[in-house]
């Protein structure tokens, strides 16, 4: 039996009802899941990097709790940023309260908003871009092709940015992946500040676009990965949140079923969302598990859960509850 600590008591003596028992159910069948040989992907939207879900899941990802994770391109780089350049950020609790003028001047300072969080783009970007421009100019005067999570775990493994870490680097999550190695997928990575920024050195014909390794490659490694790892128990999803960070891999395998006729690929073998988004007409977000059932990515007796609540408290809490907290 999993051991408890005081917040997984707490959340099992009070978290009864409702979304609440939903955290609860969907904990509980997420460790029986890795108890019995499974494996999990989890998936980041939205801005839990900045969110500061290292904090949790760095150790997740330290005690084997998640084999794989896919997310944005945001989520994969911000957690970086917060790790040099920490005490540059700026939270702003009356955010609810500003007007165009105040945004006006918070982007005059170099300050970009999420939610309550202010980004310090001059300090995050003088510190990371002449690394990371390093990595792709050093692979591609090789001859060599990277993923963009790979050219990261590069810069993070090289010790050079070791001299602005400004939170504990144990709760950074991509240093605890990169030195695990752990599989990431991040489709649709050229929207992210670290795409533009690659794509701009692409125009000025400072780099070829070729370094990088693309969106159709990665379907092409998660294929290859999931047929290895969907032996025995099975592969998991954990979805936070929703948009192209889970659509993305949940795919992977409608895709092996009925483009490559795979007929023995077995589906997810456990689902949980973490949303707050309404079901509402045509929204991937919003929609039930079962809706998966029709793309064939889920079975009908799949365990399958919703937990519809602020991703922000739900996922450290579940993540608590996962490590016997």
């Amino acid at each position: 039996m999993k051991t408890q600590g005081q917040i997984s008591k707490f959340i099992e003596e009070n978290f009864k009802h409702f979304n609440a028992a939903s955290l609860v159910d969907a904990s509980k069948a997420y460790v029986r899941h890795l108890d019995e040989g499974g494996k999990m992907m989890i998936t980041l939207a939205g801005a839990m990097s900045t969110a500061e879900l290292g904090k949790t899941l760095a150790e997740m990802i330290r005690q084997d709790k998640v084999q794989i994770i896919s997310c944005t391109g945001a989520n994969l780089e911000e957690d970086i940023m917060n790790l040099v350049a920490h005490s540059h950020y700026k939270r702003v609790p009356e955010y609810r309260d500003l007007t165009p003028e105040d945004e006006s001047k918070l982007l005059e300072k170099g300050l970009n908003r999420v939610t309550d969080t202010c980004i310090p783009e001059e300090e995050e970007f003088r510190r990371l871009q002449a690394n990371i421009f390093k990595q792709w100019k050093g692979a591609e005067e090789k001859g060599e092709r990277y993923f963009t999570h790979e050219y990261m775990y590069k810069m993070l493994l090289s010790g050079d940015l070791e001299k602005y870490y400004e939170i504990d680097p144990k709760n950074s999550w991509m240093l605890a992946a990169a030195e695990k190695n752990l599989p990431i997928v991040v489709p649709g990575w050229e929207d992210s500040t670290m795409g533009n920024i690659f794509a701009s050195y692409c125009i000025k014909n400072e780099l070829k676009a070729s370094t990088m390794k693309s969106g159709i490659e990665y379907m092409m490694f998660l294929t290859d990965w999931y047929r290895k790892n969907s032996t025995d128990r099975g592969v998991g999803f954990f979805q936070i949140g929703g948009g192209i960070a889970g659509d993305f891999p949940i795919c992977v395998v409608p895709m092996m079923y009925q483009d490559l006729e795979w007929d023995e690929t077995p589906y997810w073998q456990y689902f949980c969302q973490i949303s707050d988004s309404t079901t509402s007409y045509g929204s991937y977000s919003g929609a039930v598990p079962n809706e998966k059932i029709t793309w064939g990515k889920l079975e009908k007796d799949t365990p399958k859960f919703i937990v519809e609540s602020d991703a922000t408290i739900v996922a450290p809490l579940m993540f608590a509850w996962i490590l016997g907290y």
